[in-house]
């Protein structure tokens, strides 16, 4: 059959239309595709963002703790609290095979204040929070120090507070934090085994008379007990191991 002029002329804007749509179709997919990765780009971005937390260095906590760093004006830990951790008097505390945890938050404390002492405040001012890390990570792997009760005549009395609390004055047994053999919970409660009594009875006194100020538990405890629980609980723990 013969087609019209006009006919023709249809077909060919029809084909043409076809051809348009085609390429309108391409170009809208091509757009789609290359704007898939659009998204994922800020998440990726944001993600390298991120530092990763730096991992404790005992290695480098043995070297501050043993020989301190001169180029910082730090002073070696040993020269007080004892190599590896194992002071030689009450004045400072044991502080080997303490956790990790415990040990870096004390150190933390110190120095912004929430824990007042005038000396070991002067002693972290220029330790980094890396430094803290590497110096608990290097305590903890020390052998723990061990000690013995002193006083025969508290001994009851401070196994008594100790294991079983005093119910009378709400004072709770210091074994059910501290476990029962003075071992402590890893990152929430300290190794009180084997410390120096001395240490441990001015601690407490400093909880009750608010000069320590950094474990609102310990403050409430400690102004529920005597002087002679106070000594008689020390004297017993540091028995413990």
């Amino acid at each position: 059959m013969r087609q019209t002029p006009q006919i023709s002329k249809l077909t060919s804007l029809r084909a043409g239309f076809a051809v348009l749509s085609i390429f309108a179709l391409s170009g809208i997919a091509t757009q789609a595709f290359a704007a898939d990765p659009a998204p994922m780009a800020p998440a990726a971005e944001a993600k390298a963002a991120v530092p990763g937390k730096p991992k404790a260095d005992a290695a480098a906590g043995e070297a501050l703790y043993s020989n301190g760093d001169a180029s910082r004006g730090v002073t070696a830990c040993l020269t007080c609290h004892g190599p590896k951790g194992q002071s030689a008097t009450a004045t400072w505390p044991k502080l080997s095979a303490q956790h990790a945890a415990y040990t870096n938050k004390q150190l933390k404390n110190f120095k912004d204040g929430t824990r007042a002492n005038p000396v070991m405040m002067g002693m972290v001012a220029t330790l980094t929070d890396q430094d803290m890390q590497n110096i608990a990570a290097y305590l903890v792997k020390q052998p723990a120090s061990l000690g013995v009760a002193q006083n025969k005549d508290t001994i009851e009395l401070g196994q008594s507070i100790y294991r079983g609390g005093i119910a009378a004055k709400g004072v709770p047994a210091c074994a059910a934090c501290h476990s029962p053999t003075g071992a402590g919970i890893p990152s929430q409660y300290p190794r009180m085994g084997g410390q120096w009594a001395e240490y441990n009875a001015a601690q407490l006194m400093a909880f009750r008379e608010g000069t320590r100020k950094n474990s609102t538990q310990m403050t409430t405890i400690a102004t529920k007990l005597s002087d002679q629980e106070m000594k008689a609980v020390s004297d017993y723990m540091a028995g413990l191991h």
